[in-house]
C-alpha cells in the first residue's frame, strides 16, 4: 500500500521535475562522463554567451549570468537529458530589436528589458505548456520556418558587420543598416586591427568548426584575446575589447519597465517564446530519438519556460536550446541533465575567482562568433529541393526571407504567422473539389478529369468536396456543386456529395446548405450526402438541417447512395 502511494506521490509532482526523478536514478558510473562533458561544455558557453549578449544588446555579463541560471533550471524541470539551454543566436535579432530603441544605449536599461523579455516569454512558454500546446510549433511549415530563419541569420550577420569592421553605427533596419556599413568602409572608418582579428577568429571557428577534438570557438577566443593582450592593442590600436567583468553572482532583482515599454516588451517576448520552443521542441526530438527516450513536448515547454522565468529576475535575457552547443556536451560523453549544472558551476566559479581573465577579449572577436553562428542558420540546400518539388511553398519562403531582412524581426515574425496563416487557411479557402465516375477495372469512384472514360450514371452527378465546409468557402461549393449540374452531360436528377473529406461545417455553411437545397429542389433535383462523419452529423443535427433532409438523404458509402438511385431510376 506504500509503495503504491509513493508511486502516486512520484507522479504526481515528480513528473513536472524529469531532473529531480533523473536523479533518484542516477548511476554512480555516470558521474565521471557528466563532469568531464561539463568542464568541456564550460570552455564554449563562456564567450558563446558573452557574443550573443553583445549580439543582443547587452552587457556581456548577462550573457553569462543567461547561461548559469537556465542550465541550472532546466536541469530540474526540462526532459531532455543532454539538451545545452543558453543565449542563442536565433533570438538576438529579436532581442535586440526591442532593447536597442528602448534602452537608447542605456546599459542599465537594456538589462532591465532583456530582462522583462525573459519573464514574458518564459510566462508565456509556462502557461502553454501546462494548457497543452506543444503543438502549436507545428503550425508554422518547414518553409515558413527556413525563410524566417534565413532572415534571422541575415539581420544578426548584417548586425555584427560593424564590431567587425572596428566601428559603430546607428540601426535603422537590416537593408538600410547595410547601406550604411558599406558607406562607413567606403569613407576610411575601418579598424584594420580589429578587422584582422574579428576575420582571424572567424576563419579559426569556420575551418575547426566540424572537429570533435578541438574546440574551435575556444581556440579562436583564446587566441584573439592573448594576442590583444600581448600587443596592448586596446590602447596601441583602439582595438574594441570587452573590458572587466563584474565581480561574483547576479542578485535577485524585478525588473520593472516603463508603461510605454510594456507593448514592445510583450510582442517580443511572445516572439522569442514561439522561436525558442520551435527550435527547442526539433532539437530534443532529435536527440530523444536518438539517445532512445520519450520527451514531452508540453513538459519541454514547462522547462524551456521556467528557465526563462528565472534569468528574467537574475539579470539574464531570453534564452533558448543550442543546435552548436548540445552536440559538445554528447561529444563529451554527457549522460544526464548533471552535465549543465557542471558547467554552470564552473562559470559561476570564474566570475567568483577570475573575472578579469577575459578583459582583453576583442569585440570583433565576438562579432565573429556570432557570425559564424548566423552562418550555420542559413538553410539553402532544402530550399533548393523545395523549389524543385513545390514552386509556390519556396517563394513563401522567399516572402517570409524578405520580410525579416526589410522590417526587421520583430514585424519579421507577424509576417511569418499571418503567411503561416493563409497558408493554412488556403485549401480550406479553394479546396480541391471533383466530379466522380466509376473507371473499368478500377475500384470505387474515381476525378472524371483523371478517367475521361469513367462510366457515370444518368441523371446523377457524384460531387467531391476535400475541406470542411465553412464560412470562407462555402459560397464556392455552391458554384462548383450548381456548375458540376451545368456540365452534366445528361439532365441531372440527383446530387451526392460524397463528405467523407468533410470534418466540420460552421453555422453559415449550414445556412448556405440549405439555400443550394432549395435551389436544387427548385430544378427538381434532389441533394444527398454520402459518407458523412457522425461528428459532422451532430452538428447538422443541432443546425436543424438533418431534420430537414430527412434520414433517407444520408447513406454510409458512396455505393449504397448509388446503388439506392438505381433501385429508384
Amino acid at each position: 500500500m506504500s509503495v503504491a502511494h509513493g508511486m502516486s506521490h512520484e507522479s504526481g509532482w515528480l513528473r513536472w521535475m524529469p531532473g529531480l526523478r533523473t536523479l533518484l536514478h542516477y548511476e554512480p558510473a555516470w558521474l565521471g562522463h557528466d563532469v568531464v562533458a561539463g568542464l568541456v561544455l564550460a570552455t564554449m558557453l563562456v564567450p558563446v554567451g558573452i557574443a550573443y549578449a553583445v549580439a543582443s544588446g547587452l552587457p556581456g555579463i548577462c550573457g553569462l549570468y543567461a547561461t548559469i541560471i537556465p542550465l541550472l533550471v532546466y536541469a530540474v524541470f526540462g526532459p531532455s537529458r543532454i539538451l545545452v539551454l543558453g543565449p542563442d543566436s536565433a533570438l538576438a535579432a529579436v532581442i535586440l530589436g526591442v532593447v536597442l530603441p528602448l534602452s537608447a544605449g542605456d546599459p542599465g536599461r537594456a538589462v532591465t528589458l532583456g530582462g522583462m523579455m525573459a519573464l514574458v516569454s518564459g510566462t508565456v512558454l509556462i502557461l502553454a505548456g501546462l494548457g497543452r500546446l506543444g503543438f502549436v510549433t507545428e503550425l508554422l511549415s518547414k518553409p515558413i520556418r527556413y525563410g524566417y530563419m534565413n532572415g534571422i541569420a541575415l539581420t544578426v550577420l548584417i548586425s555584427q558587420l560593424p564590431k567587425l569592421f572596428g566601428f559603430s553605427v546607428e540601426s535603422t533596419g537590416p537593408l538600410r543598416d547595410l547601406w550604411t556599413i558599406g558607406g562607413a568602409i567606403l569613407t576610411g572608418r575601418t579598424n584594420w586591427v580589429a578587422l584582422a582579428i574579428g576575420l582571424g577568429t572567424l576563419v579559426t571557428i569556420l575551418l575547426l568548426r566540424g572537429s570533435r577534438r578541438v574546440p574551435g570557438i575556444l581556440v579562436a577566443v583564446v587566441g584573439a584575446t592573448v594576442i590583444v593582450g600581448m600587443l596592448d592593442l586596446a590602447e596601441r590600436r583602439d582595438v574594441s575589447i570587452l573590458g572587466s567583468l563584474p565581480q561574483g553572482l547576479p542578485g535577485f532583482a524585478i525588473p520593472w519597465i516603463g508603461v510605454g515599454d510594456i507593448a514592445s516588451v510583450l510582442i517580443g517576448g511572445c516572439a522569442v517564446a514561439m522561436v525558442s520552443f520551435a527550435d527547442t521542441s526539433v532539437l530534443s526530438r532529435a536527440y530523444a530519438a536518438r539517445t532512445r527516450t520519450a520527451v514531452d513536448p508540453n513538459q519541454e515547454m514547462v522547462g524551456l519556460g521556467a528557465a526563462n522565468l528565472a534569468t528574467g529576475f537574475f539579470q539574464g535575457f531570453p534564452i533558448s536550446s543550442s543546435s552548436s552547443r548540445t552536440p559538445v556536451a554528447e561529444a563529451a560523453g554527457a549522460r544526464t541533465q548533471l552535465t549543465g549544472i557542471v558547467g554552470a558551476l564552473a562559470i559561476a566559479l570564474l566570475l567568483l575567482l577570475a573575472p578579469e581573465l577575459l578583459r582583453n577579449l576583442p569585440t570583433s572577436a565576438l562579432a565573429a562568433v556570432v557570425i559564424a553562428s548566423a552562418i550555420g542558420l542559413f538553410e539553402i540546400a532544402d530550399l533548393r529541393r523545395i523549389y524543385r518539388i513545390q514552386r509556390w511553398e519556396f517563394w513563401l519562403s522567399v516572402a517570409c526571407f524578405a520580410g525579416v531582412a526589410t522590417f526587421g524581426a520583430i514585424p519579421g515574425i507577424g509576417i511569418a504567422i499571418v503567411i503561416a496563416v493563409i497558408e493554412f487557411l488556403w485549401d480550406g479557402w479553394r479546396p480541391y473539389s471533383a466530379v466522380l465516375g466509376r473507371p473499368a477495372g478500377v475500384e470505387g469512384y474515381h476525378d472524371v478529369t483523371r478517367y475521361p472514360e469513367a462510366r457515370r450514371l444518368p441523371g446523377l452527378v457524384l460531387f467531391r468536396w476535400d475541406a470542411p465546409l465553412f464560412f470562407a468557402n462555402v459560397e464556392l461549393f455552391r458554384e462548383r456543386v450548381l456548375a458540376a449540374v451545368a456540365e452534366s452531360p445528361t439532365p441531372v436528377r440527383c446530387v451526392v456529395v460524397a463528405a467523407a473529406p468533410v470534418t466540420s461545417v460552421d453555422v453559415t455553411a449550414a445556412d448556405a446548405l440549405a439555400e443550394l437545397d432549395e435551389a436544387l429542389l427548385a430544378q427538381g433535383i434532389e441533394l444527398r450526402f454520402a459518407e458523412l462523419k457522425d461528428p459532422v452529423k451532430d452538428k447538422l443535427r443541432r443546425f436543424g438541417l438533418f431534420d430537414r433532409f430527412g434520414e433517407t438523404r444520408f447513406f454510409p458509402t458512396l455505393e449504397t447512395a448509388v446503388s439506392r438511385y438505381q433501385e429508384k431510376t
